[in-house]
């Protein structure tokens, strides 16, 4: 409930913003070592398969396919949980900077104010 109320008070721009950069992250992140291990894997059992059995190219064919969907299916997966977890992040980065810079803003408009009435007096008394 409490995450449905921050997903209404948090504007469209930051959402794209977090969702873009998410996006990013995911995509660098989605091919990582288990993926490449397992490709490998697959090359090499189709290169045995190919060479030193008489297995017919359909089945070679087959094994190939099925490693690279596996693959492709693996990988898929892997960035859409890593974009689950970076647009949380990313959404809570942005939240902290707009309540930071608007804090600074607040001060600098409250010191401004100060200042003002600090140089108004002074004008004041100098009269």
């Amino acid at each position: 409930m409490a995450e449905a109320e921050t997903d209404e008070q948090i504007s469209p721009k930051v959402k794209s913003v977090a969702s873009r950069r998410a996006r990013d992250r995911a995509r660098v992140g989605k091919w990582d070592l288990n993926i490449a291990i397992f490709l490998f894997a697959v090359l090499i059992l189709v290169i045995i398969l190919a060479t030193y059995t008489k297995a017919g190219i359909e089945i070679v064919a087959v094994v190939a396919l099925f490693g690279l969907s596996m693959v492709w299916l693996i990988g898929w997966n892997q960035e859409k949980q890593l974009f689950k977890r970076y647009y949380q992040e990313e959404l809570m980065n942005l939240e902290e900077t707009s309540k930071v810079t608007l804090k600074a803003a607040v001060r600098e408009t409250v010191t401004e104010t100060i200042e003002e009435q600090v140089q108004k007096a002074l004008r004041e008394r100098w009269r």
